[in-house]
């Protein structure tokens, strides 16, 4: 059984290949290393330097591989970048899902995992922890584009039987995360304790996400795998969370004790972010057999340790 994980060298991503590899998966990673790090990929996986928007490569890649099951993780996930450039967030986040998808239709792949997101795709909640069926009101082009490939899922499964997986998100933390990029408020909070720098608040710190762990996601994958292996025709989405809130105050108070810092945080002003936000895992349990097992303080003292180690 093979199956090709796009943006594999990435924080998110390359937890997945582990546990792909770990269940006896051959697994092939695609990655063009604009954000992803060839010391994230697992030895074990075949690499491939691409970008899903390249139709030559991919193509090339799809031919000589045969996978059975395509991860799709590879997209532009900054917040705010996409607000900056709606453009290059549609460019890769929908085009390149849209390249992969008419690749599965030429070479008759009929499996489909999508990383999507589930707080920026519902928006300001109405309830929370907000369900599946909650109202799309992205409040973001990333939120968007992440949202409209969920679409195009259900249109190729209608049209050429392609089964899929979504899984939408809450935030994800843990080791491998970027501790100097734009997005993961958790390894930036790390990485700035560690650093002696201040960490930057956006808004009043106040504001709640559902923080879940990164092996916990890679988990509910190779669930997602085998329940799309397991049935003929299958289509499903599905949020990937604790169904819990957390502010950034606690977070930060947690990450300062944690490292040891006495510096105390700096506040900013939030742009197009949604307060407050958990997600209904109720139909990830009860359909994948999936629950999330570390809970937010064991995950925290497990993400300072590693940056602890690699920032030494």
């Amino acid at each position: 059984m093979k199956i090709l994980v796009t943006g594999g060298a990435g924080f998110i991503a390359s937890h997945v290949v582990d546990a792909y590899i770990k269940e006896g998966y051959d697994v092939v990673v695609v990655d063009n290393l604009s954000s992803g790090n060839k010391s994230n990929l697992n030895s074990k996986a075949k690499f491939y330097n691409a970008d899903i928007t390249d139709v030559k490569a991919m193509d090339d890649i799809f031919k000589k591989e045969k996978p059975t099951i395509i991860n799709h993780h590879a997209a532009q996930i900054k917040v705010q970048a996409s607000i900056r450039d709606p453009m290059n967030d549609a460019e890769i986040n929908i085009k390149g899902s849209l390249n992969l998808l008419e690749l599965c239709r030429k070479y008759q792949i009929k499996y489909f995992i999508y990383a999507s997101s589930g707080g920026a795709g519902y928006g300001e909640p109405e309830k929370i922890p907000c369900p599946e069926s909650h109202p799309i009101r992205p409040l973001s082009p990333y939120g968007i584009t992440k949202h409209t490939v969920e679409h195009f899922l259900f249109y190729y499964h209608k049209t050429y039987g392609i089964n899929y997986i979504v899984l939408k998100y809450a935030n994800v933390y843990g080791p491998r995360q970027d501790p100097d990029g734009e997005a993961g408020v958790i390894s930036i909070f790390a990485g700035a304790c560690l650093k002696g720098k201040q960490p930057k608040i956006f808004g009043d710190g106040k504001n709640t996400r559902d923080y879940v762990f990164v092996e916990d996601v890679a988990k509910a994958n190779v669930l997602a795998a085998k329940k799309l292996l397991s049935d003929e025709i299958f289509a499903g989405e599905y949020n990937i969370g604790t169904g819990k809130e957390t502010d950034v105050n606690y977070l930060a108070k947690k990450i300062k004790d944690l490292t040891g810092s006495k510096i105390r945080p700096a506040y900013a002003e939030a742009v197009n972010e949604v307060h407050h936000i958990a997600l209904d895992i109720k139909l990830a349990k009860k359909e994948l057999g999936w629950q999330p097992l570390v809970d937010i303080d064991i995950g925290l003292k497990k993400t300072v340790d590693y940056f602890k180690y690699t920032m030494k």
